[in-house]
């Protein structure tokens, strides 16, 4: 499972380290927060006691007070369904650790790679894919990238990395800096591509640190920052400017969803988060139906009722704002889109 940075004071750590620090851990500190019934604290720790709650302060600010079906309350509070085991729901339902052909370095489609960078993450969303996936043993973040290197070095076919976790933007400005100034050693890769919800739940990760860093990248590489949005209240002025900053440093900005039941599989939800994004410079790419994960099942939406969605926001959105319906089926050389 994702790993839970430390949180203790530390007067020289950048804000954003403060700000992670002060994340909320405990079900009953959130229900608090949020002003709701302690009814639902004994599944929720529960639930957490297997995967554990953790979610910033700031992402809590944006979250309806009173309201338990809170679209971004319910993408981060533990809940018994969470317990319920089902069939077709797996510890890896991607096939990650089977793409491993390095610690840390997933190799399933053409042309590119993956880097499991680490498993610190800012927040503990409750769908999460890799809630499950071996850290300790599968991850470059304890490395100097020598093994991840020289298998990108030794296939000239790889022209793009993709940095996943966890959350890369969860490592170090130094670290990140070490790994660019590694990857810019390999002549025939051309494209860093970064997957990340930290802008998102952790605006202040995005300084001018953060910046600088990426700033400092090799020239030849063309950067492109993935961000995770599922729901238009994610977005408030905040991460506005923090992806205003991102685009600023020469990002090209995209947007992967997941469709999820009570939280996002309505067409008017639907729209306003392709809106929302458009107003800050990003554009909607992906819409993934649930990778089916242990402990999920009570978020799936079928995909009979995700092409009705897709059908819908063609009809009322410019074809650049409707994000492409994919699954991530093992074995495929690519994600599937899905079609009527």
């Amino acid at each position: 499972m994702p790993v839970v940075l430390a949180h203790y004071p530390n007067p020289e750590r950048p804000s954003w380290q403060h700000a992670l620090a002060r994340a909320i851990r405990d079900p009953q500190d959130l229900l608090d927060e949020l002003e709701l019934s302690h009814e639902l604290l004994p599944a929720a720790r529960r639930a957490a006691a297997r995967f554990p709650l953790v979610v910033p302060r700031g992402f809590v600010a944006r979250m309806r007070r009173g309201d338990p079906s809170d679209p971004l309350l319910r993408q981060v509070l533990p809940l018994d369904d969470e317990l319920t085991e089902l069939p077709g729901f797996s510890p890896d339902p991607v096939h990650d650790l089977k793409a491993e052909v390095a610690p840390g370095v997933l190799h399933k489609y053409p042309g590119r790679v993956l880097l499991i960078t680490t498993g610190a993450c800012g927040v503990h969303c409750r769908y999460c894919f890799r809630r499950e996936f071996p850290y300790e043993t599968s991850s470059t973040e304890n490395s100097t990238w020598r093994e991840a290197t020289t298998y990108i070095s030794g296939d000239p076919s790889i022209r793009e990395v993709i940095l996943s976790g966890g959350d890369p933007l969860s490592l170090s400005d130094r670290r990140l800096g070490l790994l660019f100034e590694a990857l810019g050693s390999i002549p025939h890769v051309e494209r860093i591509r970064i997957h990340t919800r930290q802008p998102i739940v952790l605006p202040e990760r995005v300084d001018t640190g953060l910046i600088a860093t990426l700033g400092q990248r090799p020239p030849s590489f063309a950067l492109v920052v993935v961000i995770h949005a599922n729901h238009a209240q994610e977005i408030d002025e905040r991460v506005a400017i923090a992806l205003g900053q991102l685009r600023q440093a020469g990002a090209m900005l995209l947007n992967q969803a997941v469709l999820l039941r009570g939280v996002n599989d309505t067409e008017e939800a639907l729209v306003a988060l392709s809106e929302s994004l458009a107003r800050v410079g990003v554009l909607p790419y992906y819409l993934n139906v649930l990778d089916r994960v242990r402990g999920s099942a009570h978020f799936e939406v079928d995909e009979a009722r995700g092409l009705e969605l897709m059908a819908a926001l063609r009809a009322r959105l410019p074809g650049y704002l409707v994000p492409r319906l994919v699954s991530d089926r093992p074995g495929n050389s690519s994600k599937t889109i899905l079609s009527e």
